[in-house]
């Protein structure tokens, strides 16, 4: 082999080897960068050439106060319930444990509720982790697709006898937020303008239903079994599917009273046969 092919030979592996220290470099900084207990990646020097203790905790602090900011703004009930200092500390934790994945920062903190409803020293605040679902859903519709509801009279025009097979085609900022404790009433008395008060929390638990059909985002305490009914539609289920399970879960489900209120919250934007086939949207 020739002097010039065994260059050729060698090219791929050196691009290779630096493609995996690069990759190695980046994953090295990114885990320093949320974790302060992690030295300065190998490496890795200041304008000056060297290495600076000083300049990367700075930068650090930048990233790591940027992010708890982020999840400041998306869950300002959770904050609210818990205090400034309380959030500020849980947020910490968890930017050092779900770092983004996308450098979207309105994509950061899917994750959040689930955190929050394990995380020990909130033990005593066991609806917190459900309040933060609620506000992710909230974000979730706001920054949703656009789609244009139904008329409400349209669905009425269907008929008694088609319906049971239709699929439902609901709006893309749909959201459904479950929980065992009275979670819409803490939501709201935790939001701008709420007045926090004593409340029960043996009463019983609230779905909610959460979403954005026009240019503010809605919230809506739902009747029994209607968050099973709803869930089981935004999977694609035919009506009498969904009727089904949500009788299943809550024999005091009302159909009437579940389509009602989507149709009030302009949920519905068409419908489809439950065969697949496409057709009857208005």
């Amino acid at each position: 082999m020739t002097a010039m092919a065994h260059a050729a030979a060698a090219a791929p592996m050196a691009r290779l080897r630096s493609e995996a220290g690069l990759d190695a470099c980046q994953r090295d900084f990114a885990l320093a960068v949320l974790d302060p207990d992690r030295p300065i990646p190998a490496g890795l020097v200041g304008p000056d050439g060297t290495p600076s203790a000083r300049r990367f905790a700075v930068y650090r602090n930048n990233v790591v106060a940027g992010l708890i900011a982020a999840l400041k703004a998306a869950f300002p009930a959770t904050r609210r319930i818990v205090g400034e200092d309380f959030f500020a500390a849980m947020a910490r934790i968890y930017v050092a444990h779900e770092p983004p994945a996308s450098p979207v920062m309105l994509d950061y903190g899917a994750g959040f509720p689930t955190f929050v409803g394990g995380f020990a020293p909130a033990a005593g605040l066991p609806y917190l982790g459900d309040v933060a679902r609620l506000e992710r859903a909230w974000a979730e519709a706001y920054h949703a697709a656009e789609a244009k509801p139904v008329n409400p009279s349209a669905l009425a025009d269907i008929g008694p006898a088609r319906l049971p097979a239709l699929r439902l085609l609901l709006h893309p900022s749909l959201r459904i937020a479950r929980s065992r404790y009275p979670m819409v009433r803490i939501w709201q008395m935790n939001i701008a303008g709420g007045v926090p008060a004593p409340i029960a929390l043996d009463a019983g638990g609230e779905d909610a239903l959460v979403v954005r059909p026009a240019a503010e985002v809605e919230v809506r305490a739902l009747p029994p079994g209607t968050a099973v009914f709803t869930e089981a539609l935004m999977a694609g289920a035919p009506v009498l599917d969904a009727l089904t399970r949500a009788l299943a879960s809550d024999h005091r489900f009302d159909l009437g009273r579940a389509l009602a209120g989507l149709l009030e919250a302009d949920a519905i934007i068409g419908w489809e046969p439950s065969h697949d086939r496409p057709g009857g949207n208005p």
